[in-house]
Order: C-alpha cells, then structure tokens, then sequence
C-alpha cells in the first residue's frame, strides 16, 4: 500500500517537475536569463521570431507584470534551487524505499527486447544448482498446469532448479514478469499455440521440438530432467536417481510390476518397440545420452505426421532408445514410485498396496484440457485454486 501510495506521488512529482523544467529552465540556457553562467555557445544568426497571434485583449499584461508561473527561473534561484533540492530527496530517500521499482509500462518495454535476446545458455547457467537443471515446455494455455506443477516442486524444494521453455512469447513475458530468468524461448517460436489435442499435427510439432531443446542443455554439459507439466511431485524425485547412468525413464504400461523389477529397459511390445514414456526423463551430459537425443531427432525426422498415422514424439523415443540400447547405459525408474496415470488413476487396489511410495503422478491416459483438470481435482491433486502463493509465479 505505501509503495503503491509513493509510486502515485512520484509519477505526478516527475510530471509537474517535468512541466516546469520545461516552461522555466529551457529558457536559462540561452543566456538571457543566467547572466552568470558562461555556456560558450557559438554566435548564430538570430531569425526575427514570428509575430504573436492578434489579442483579443487591447490592454496586454506588460512582461514586467507577467503571472508567477510564466516567469522563467534562474537554475541558481531560489526556487530552481528549491526544485533541485526536493528532486534529490525523492531520489535519495523514496526511491530506495521503493526497490527502485519502475512503472509497469516501462518495465513490460524493456522486458520485451531483454528476454527477447536471453539464450538457452544463458538461462541455463542461471538456473542451475550443482549441475542440474529441471525442464519443461509449455505454452500459453497450460500455464495454470504449469503453477500446479511448481508448487508441488516448490514443497520438495527443487523450484530453483526449474527452467521453463517457452512455446510462445506470450508464456516468455508472463513467466520472466513474474520469475525473472527462469524461461526462455528458442527460436523460431511455434505458430500460436492452442490447447491441442494428443495425436494432433499441432500436438506433434510441440513436442517434436523437445529432443533438440534436451540436447541443447546436455551439450551446455548439466545433467537435465524433464517433466511434462501434468505431472505433480509427491516426494523428492533425485534420491531415485542412483547410479551414474546415461538415461532415466519410466515404463508407460499400466500392467503391474513386481516392487522389485529390473531397471533394465523392458521387451518390446506388439508393435516391436517398448512403451516408455517421454514425458519423465533424467539424463547426464554424457556421450550416450547425447545419442539418444540425437536418434529421437532422427526418428522423429523419419517419422512426420500424418493424417492417417497422427504420431507423436513418444514412438520415436522408444525407437531411439531400442536402436541404442547396447551402447548407452539405461535405467528403468521404480513403477510404484513414478506410475503412468493409466495405473495410478484407474487401478485402486494398487493405488492402496503402494501408498507412501509414489514419488511423481503422471495424470496421461486421458485427454483433455478440463478433463486432466477436473481428474487432478478429483484426487486433491489440483493445488492452484488454494495453494497458488507457493508457486514462485503466484497467482496467473
């Protein structure tokens, strides 16, 4: 309240400081007025200036019997002394108080062109904690899954880690407004994004940008996670990161595993690939894991939609990761800890055998934007109606 009272009084001081510099110290620095200050101008020509305008007023006020306020002021008088001394104090004293907080007009400006120019590695060396940086991409219209998901990271303590991709200059502006440096975009931005729909040509252009962003990071050399951001943490996710593997990654299949499975990565399906899911990954910046994105590029490459076969990224990494299975270390994280939605929400008896264990909800196996919405709600895991002042963006 007090700095928004200050703000006021400072913009209209600036304004009425502006308007009378304007009207009476102009004219002291074409010497008429200054006598004692020496400004060396060189001598010009003086052009006779134009003749007023006729007054209706046949008895004119004599310039001896000018108003106060058309008076031009010596900057060493009183009162241009006065003015002078009053605007060291608002810079002195209000200023601080206030943080040096500019009008929201001129910060959204400058904004603009700053974050405009910010780099990938830029963002990620501000980001980082001990080597880490924790990613997701998002656009406009899944900022309010975006706060859900930060506020649960913010209660494990992992917020400073996170970096958000923007999809669309809309989603950079609100998220560096907010969050300064934590989101960049990398060209060329994507058309305008909507809400799409899973299988849909726009659906897979977003995510197909995702292998190249994860080894843009890797080659930076931090180890990288990345979330899709209908997820929600329930624990802390790094203490299942054991070993020193290349990739990480969670099996998509809903059939149960033993609490004991084997972390290799799993047989391949119907389709002769497996069904790991690309929405959960961790990765070191090593040489293997720097293979398997670039194979997930390639297969993507290969793999364009189409009309008739209305893929997305997740084949294409299943691809990557069967074609480099013999090169690259992989591990396949606990299922009772990172279960796929199509487990956690639709089989109860599981759900009540694994309580405690789960460490991050995937809400996959539904589409929809107000369908995931209204299930996170269903199961108390929507937090941004009640709980938005946890998440480092607020309230959007």
């Amino acid at each position: 309240m007090l700095n928004s009272l200050i703000t006021q009084v400072v913009a209209k001081f600036y304004l009425m400081t502006d308007h009378l510099l304007s009207l009476h110290l102009r004219p002291c620095f074409s010497n008429f007025h200054c006598p004692n200050v020496n400004i060396n101008t060189p001598k010009t020509t003086t052009a006779t200036p134009p003749s007023p305008p006729p007054s209706s007023n046949p008895n004119p006020i004599s310039p001896r019997n000018q108003p106060d306020w058309r008076r031009p002021i010596s900057i060493f008088g009183r009162t241009g002394l006065l003015i002078l001394l009053t605007l060291m104090v608002v810079v002195g004293v209000l200023l601080p108080t206030m943080k040096m907080r500019m009008p929201d007009g001129l910060l959204s400006r400058a904004s603009v062109s700053k974050w405009r120019d910010y780099t990938l590695a830029q963002a990620a060396e501000f980001v980082a904690k001990n080597g880490t940086v924790i990613v997701c991409a998002v656009s406009q219209p899944y900022l309010p899954f975006l706060n859900n998901w930060l506020i649960s990271i913010a209660r494990q303590k992992h917020q400073d880690k996170v970096l958000v991709i923007a999809e669309d200059y809309a989603t950079l502006y609100t998220v560096n407004q907010k969050w300064p440096g934590h989101a960049v975009l990398v060209p060329p931005a994507p058309d305008a994004q909507t809400a799409h729909k899973f299988g849909s040509m726009g659906f897979f252009n977003f995510t197909s940008r995702r292998p190249r962003h994860l080894l843009n990071i890797l080659e930076l050399g931090y180890n990288v996670m990345y979330n899709d951001v209908d997820m929600v943490w329930m624990a802390d996710p790094f203490p299942y990161l054991q070993g020193n593997h290349d990739v990480y990654f969670t099996d998509d299949m809903a059939a149960v595993k033993p609490l004991n499975h084997s972390h290799d990565l799993p047989p391949p399906g119907k389709k002769g690939r497996t069904y790991i899911c690309s929405c959960m990954i961790f990765m070191r910046p090593t040489n293997g894991a720097k293979l398997v994105m670039k194979k997930w590029i390639e297969e993507l490459q290969a793999q364009p939609w189409s009309r008739a076969k209305k893929s997305n990224d997740q084949p294409a990494f299943n691809w990557a990761l069967n074609r480099t299975a013999g090169e690259v270390d992989l591990y396949l994280l606990p299922q009772a800890a990172f279960p796929t939605g199509g487990l956690y929400f639709k089989n109860k008896t599981w759900v009540q055998e694994t309580k405690g264990m789960n460490v991050i909800i995937h809400n996959n196996y539904i589409t929809g934007f107000e369908k995931k919405i209204k299930r996170f709600q269903d199961y108390g895991l929507w937090l941004v109606d009640d709980h938005a002042q946890e998440s480092p963006l607020g309230k959007l």
